[in-house]
């Protein structure tokens, strides 16, 4: 089931900028960085009480950040990610409904997460997230 909003990921052309501006400018605490090699990405984190701001720059200037920064010209938000305590019922259920999923499966994302993206078209043109904490294990709850 999907839990909460997991994070706001936003996707910078400059990544050491970016981060000045969210932790000088605007104060935010910087929890770290961590290269994502599964999706191609660099990602800055600032934690905010019940969600996160995620930076996200193209690890080794290549893969789907670096295409969205070509495409776009600048940075921007690139996707919403909600919390699922059950990533696979979701996914299944989901995929019932017919909505389009960018992999097959769920992947390995950041912090041992397990994430997976639906098609913005499935969502009116926006790129959405789900992910499930690599310390959640869904309850077998038919023992």
């Amino acid at each position: 089931m999907i839990t909460g909003l997991a994070h706001l990921a936003i996707a910078v052309p400059d990544l050491e900028r970016a981060i000045r501006r969210f932790s000088d400018d605007f104060g935010l605490t910087y929890s770290g960085c961590e290269e994502v090699q599964s999706a191609q990405t660099s990602t800055a984190f600032f934690p905010l009480p019940a969600t996160h701001i995620e930076l996200v720059y193209p690890l080794h200037n290549s893969g789907p950040i670096r295409k969205y920064l070509d495409r776009q010209g600048r940075g921007g938000l690139h996707h919403i990610c909600f919390s699922s305590d059950d990533i696979e019922a979701d996914v299944e259920r989901l995929r019932a409904l017919d909505y389009e999923f960018l992999s097959a499966e769920p992947q390995t994302g950041a912090h041992g997460s397990r994430v997976i993206f639906i098609h913005p078209r499935s969502c009116d043109g926006v790129l959405v997230e789900l992910t499930q904490p690599a310390n959640s294990v869904p309850v077998d709850d038919t023992t």
